[in-house]
């Protein structure tokens, strides 16, 4: 633990030390240095779940290799408007994280981020032809400026040594690349901000503390029961504003919260795992994040790719996930979690979503029965030449799909993140995965509009928040010439690839 003009009753309190939480806590103590934050964490060290490295977040998602954002509709056409969201909210991420640089707020940015090509890749006649709509469609946003598309074997044997190597010559292949992808590691990047945070007045952040209870008190605050699992010892906190921002955890700590907003939310875990390579001289050879199209009816975190990883000083190749079906709602979490979070606002949410989604409960039946033979020939439609030998099985992070009341259907599945909040305010929750980390400072600055409205629309906050994000307000995807600018700054500022430079 922490101490820093320790608060038996501070401003804010944030459960879970995970990147949402870290990136709230900054931008927090930016905008009012006054305000005082307790930050409670389950575990022993900041982003042990779902923003370590090994635990899925790692992709810089900004949609350039992402198939599943961007759906073919109706008519054939593509949809690109969440692609192109998610492609602005990563370029408000890395204008927050230049200004933490320049700042000397976080030390330098080679930790944690670094460009690698982002590349999507297809066969079959049906995907290549989907690939190339896909490429033509973006690719009348700025925002993808310099993609390339290729069905050529030859380019894309240079652009993807491993994935071509051995492919049967008479396979219709194409690929798309966008060369100022990005790698991110989300795990040393919320480590280095609770670093900073834990320094300043008024942060006191406490690890091996186990939020237990939350309850609103006559006066609108809330209090908490918190358990130190070191000691045993409990104590009670009093805060004007919580943030629930414990990945798979927060499900439960909402529904205790009891808020109306909060009623008939149901939670899907959805369990990992990769494929390891062992071997130095494969993994020199893949220089890229590589993704595929998903199998029908498997979640979006489940979508295959070759990826290559900075993980602790050390470039890694992975191949996944795998999904797998654990009633645990953490990696580190109970199996009775699933049973636990099942009240009667949304069991009917709930039976309406599995019922939806029988085609997803069969795929996650056959994962979970795949033999090491399966994973393999999985991986081997990626890298033909893949050798039993040189990879290993490596368990990865937990996730929960959101389930949510609908008035049509009764209950869905929700693939993504979402903001759960009061009406007055007092008391939000992040549910949800994928982009989840590569979004969080947008999915932030959405939680202040609606938690600290009144602040958020003072001349004092709109003018710190366009020091800290330039495009502050302003649709990246609108404006070319904004986004050029920006690009530029943050490229130089973290060291990246910037595609003016490269074309």
């Amino acid at each position: 633990m922490n101490h820093s003009n320790n608060s038996a009753d501070p401003d804010v309190v944030l459960i879970g030390a995970g990147i949402m939480s870290a990136t709230l806590g900054v931008l927090l103590k930016e905008l009012q240095p006054d305000i005082t934050i307790e930050i409670y964490e389950r575990l022993d060290m900041a982003a042990a779940e779902s923003s370590d490295a090994w635990n899925n977040a790692g992709t810089g998602h900004s949609a350039f290799c992402e198939l599943n954002y961007t759906p073919v509709l109706a008519d054939g056409s593509i949809e690109t408007s969440k692609a192109v969201k998610i492609a602005e909210s990563f370029e408000v991420s890395k204008q927050f994280w230049a200004y933490l640089i320049e700042g000397d707020l976080i030390k330098i940015p080679g930790n944690f981020i670094r460009s690698i090509p982002h590349m999507s890749f297809v066969w079959g006649d049906a995907n290549v032809r989907f690939l190339d709509k896909r490429y033509r469609a973006l690719t009348e946003c700025h925002l993808f400026k310099g993609m390339e598309y290729s069905e050529d074997p030859k380019q894309l044997a240079e652009w993807m040594p491993l994935i071509m190597e051995g492919r049967d010559k008479s396979q219709k292949v194409a690929a798309t690349r966008m060369e100022i992808g990005t790698d991110v590691n989300f795990g040393e990047l919320t480590r280095r901000m609770f670093d900073y945070l834990k320094e300043l007045d008024g942060v006191t952040l406490h690890f091996n503390h186990e939020v237990r209870k939350l309850k609103r008190q006559p006066d609108s605050r809330w209090q908490i029961k918190v358990k130190d699992r070191a000691s045993g010892g409990k104590r009670k906190v009093k805060a004007k504003f919580i943030f629930i921002g414990a990945g798979g955890g927060s499900l439960h700590l909402l529904e205790k919260s009891d808020i109306p907003e909060g009623k008939g939310y149901g939670g899907f875990p959805v369990s990992g795992q990769w494929l390891k390579c062992t071997n130095p001289a494969v993994i020199k050879k893949h220089q890229a994040k590589v993704y595929g199209k998903a199998a029908v009816g498997s979640p979006p975190m489940s979508v295959p790719h070759l990826d290559t990883r900075m993980i602790n000083g050390k470039r890694e190749l992975l191949f996944g996930p795998y999904a797998g079906f654990s009633t645990k709602f953490l990696k580190s979490g109970s199996y009775f979690d699933l049973a636990r979070s099942i009240k009667v606002n949304n069991l009917r949410p709930m039976m309406a979503a599995g019922i939806k989604n029988i085609p997803l409960t069969r795929y996650l039946i056959d994962q979970v029965r795949q033999s090491p033979e399966d994973r393999m020939a999985a991986l081997r439609q990626y890298f033909p030449n893949a050798r039993s030998e040189d990879w290993k099985l490596e368990m990865a992070g937990q996730r929960v799909q959101v389930i949510k009341k609908d008035p049509r259907h009764g209950g869905v599945l929700e693939f993504g993140t979402e903001v759960v909040s009061a009406a007055d305010g007092s008391i939000a929750a992040l549910l949800g995965a994928s982009p989840g980390a590569s979004t969080a400072v947008s999915i932030m600055l959405d939680l202040l509009g609606r938690c600290f409205k009144n602040k958020l629309n003072s001349a004092e906050w709109q003018a710190k928040l366009k020091q800290m994000i330039p495009s502050y307000g302003e649709p990246l995807g609108d404006d070319a010439r904004l986004l050029e600018e920006v690009r530029e700054h943050t490229s130089e500022v973290l060291g990246l690839k910037n595609i003016e430079q490269l074309h």
